[in-house]
């Protein structure tokens, strides 16, 4: 086959180009902004045909898809480099750490672009944010492990931010912070009833715990108990998969707890995905939302997920905070 598997943290992208999605007979549009407005017509065949699992048949225990998206991309050969992220429901996301991770190094094993410093453009249909989204990408280093540091801004928080409903949602306080109770949530467990929202170029939720006893293990997020109910709530308003409870158009979900000074521990529900063993952007998140009720400070935080860990350093500013993840991304064998 023609794509390419890579894995980031547990999460593995197909990266494939327009030209290629073409030769398979996709009738993807060769310019990006196209393709994101037209990808109703295309994407879905694009994920049956590159995501499914080998004969249909999914393997026990396994998600339903092989892979947990499709990167699509560049669709130019010089920086900045437009990509297109594509959930296995079809739909596209605005940012994906581990994503773009896995496509900046794409680009450098397929001789499109040397490591060093350059934009990437995701390409969406969201009416929340402007399309496209651009991330600054450096090659960098952490711990002695090179890779790739996306810059990815200052968040936003609050239920405006992410166009919650209003309605559906009461107010609260975790260490004296403002913070949001989620009914939908709240009636699954009774420790989660303080939900940060925040924005960092795709929307999430984020569950402020006080015992990491109370985290959902990430078996239990595949169990029908917690699955059918958290899809409902993160999975968009139909012709999507969910509820759109709090949020019509879906939201990312995350629970956290501290595990020691500047560690936190989650887990993470992605809107179009499901259960998911890490996610750059929701560790952003996680990160962000622990340091808005002072879990946390300013510097290197630590995200420690089933897939791994992902170091986030968080900036202060006199505008605010700005928010810095970390990755490396190899091909599968």
């Amino acid at each position: 086959m023609i794509q390419q598997d890579y894995d980031a943290r547990g999460n593995i992208y197909t990266v494939i180009s327009p030209q290629q999605l073409q030769d398979l007979g996709i009738s993807i549009p060769m310019q990006a902004a196209s393709a994101a407005q037209q990808r109703r017509s295309w994407s879905s065949q694009a994920v049956e045909l590159l995501c499914s699992w080998p004969d249909g048949v999914v393997p026990a225990g396994a998600k339903p898809h092989r892979t947990d998206g499709l990167l699509i991309g560049p669709f130019q050969s010089v920086a900045p480099f437009d990509v297109l992220i594509v959930n296995t429901d079809g739909s596209l996301a605005e940012r994906s750490g581990n994503g773009l991770t896995i496509f900046a190094q794409s680009l450098v094993d397929r001789a499109i672009a040397p490591p060093g410093a350059y934009l990437l453009q995701v390409h969406h249909d969201s009416r929340a944010l402007p399309s496209p989204l651009p991330t600054p990408v450096t090659a960098g280093a952490h711990e002695g492990q090179s890779g790739w540091w996306l810059t990815l801004g200052e968040p936003s928080f609050g239920p405006k931010a992410v166009a919650a409903d209003l309605s559906h949602i009461v107010e609260n306080a975790f260490n004296g912070k403002a913070t949001s109770r989620v009914p939908r949530l709240a009636r699954l467990h009774p420790s989660w009833g303080n939900s940060q929202f925040v924005r960092i170029g795709n929307p999430h939720c984020v569950t402020l715990l006080r015992d990491h006893n109370d985290l959902p293990s990430f078996a239990a997020l595949h169990e029908n108990s917690l699955l059918e109910p958290l899809t409902l709530a993160a999975f968009p308003a139909p012709p999507g998969l969910g509820a759109g409870d709090p949020c019509p158009a879906g939201v990312n979900l995350q629970w956290v707890a501290l595990a020691g000074e500047q560690h936190l521990l989650a887990r993470v529900f992605e809107r179009g995905e499901g259960p998911t063993a890490s996610s750059g952007t929701s560790a952003s998140a996680v990160a962000s939302a622990a340091w808005r009720v002072g879990l946390v400070q300013a510097g290197i935080v630590r995200v420690e997920m089933p897939g791994g860990t992902a170091p986030i350093q968080l900036t202060e500013s006199d505008s605010g905070l700005q928010v810095a993840l970390f990755g490396t991304a190899a091909r599968t064998v």
